[in-house]
């Protein structure tokens, strides 16, 4: 035990502080692509006061932290999205998030992503989402298309920004999830836009069908759409 312990980084130190390892066992299961061991069991709420913590370590510690990758457990990956999203320089965050972008493993971390200042910034940060999209890691991949879909889909909104995401064939269910789920917000918020590239079959058959799911579970969907919707499913 004290092998273990005197083996840790000073952030896994503080991550164990605040350890729920029944939390573990419930994270692990909605995180099936990782095994039960990468996980700490740390709730959400933590994360602050663990920042707070990490303010108190030397400087050297927290950049150690941050460039030292891939990360041992799921936890300090999810601090390193959490501490990507605190960072508000346009440029720095970019750069964070590109570093870390490889070593991401997991839905429950790449969901987590919400930089503000990458969102003020989203027309400098559209030809990087373009990119992404168009990786071979899934989560750049799902990355990429969930900025585009927290970012993109308002008031500047253009159709061309939907003709990427759905050009993707992946065997990916992580990433066939996102298109859906993306798609499935276009016809919330854009959908003369939108219904086309469902009209069309624009989308593979899993997407196309999970997509029109997922609209049809939204309350914002009206009540005659979701019918129409449901005649463009695809057997």
């Amino acid at each position: 035990m004290c092998y273990t312990i005197c083996n840790m980084t000073q952030i896994q130190k503080i991550l164990f502080k605040y350890q729920d390892k029944k939390y573990a066992d419930f994270s692990a299961k909605l995180v099936p692509t990782l095994p039960r061991e990468a996980f700490i069991g740390v709730r959400s709420p933590s994360y602050k006061n663990i920042i707070r913590d990490i303010k108190e370590l030397p400087p050297a510690e927290l950049e150690s932290f941050l460039t030292d990758l891939p990360h041992k457990y799921h936890e300090e990956n999810c601090l390193q999205i959490a501490l990507i999203n605190k960072i508000r320089n346009y440029d720095e965050c970019l750069t964070a998030l590109e570093t870390f972008l490889p070593y991401i493993n997991s839905w429950a971390v790449s969901d987590g992503l919400n930089p503000p200042t990458l969102k003020k910034n989203r027309q400098l940060l559209l030809p990087k989402l373009q990119l992404w999209i168009r990786s071979e890691k899934p989560f750049t991949q799902r990355v990429g298309m969930l900025l585009l879909m927290k970012y993109f889909l308002d008031d500047d909104f253009i159709p061309e920004y939907l003709e990427l995401p759905a050009q993707i064939r992946s065997e990916e269910y992580y990433v066939n999830m996102m298109t859906a789920w993306l798609f499935a917000e276009a016809l919330v918020k854009q959908w003369d836009s939108a219904i086309p590239f469902i009209q069309n079959k624009k989308l593979d058959d899993w997407t196309h069908n999970k997509a029109i799911q997922k609209a049809c579970e939204s309350f914002r969907v009206s009540p005659e759409h979701k019918e129409y919707l449901r005649t463009l499913r695809i057997s």
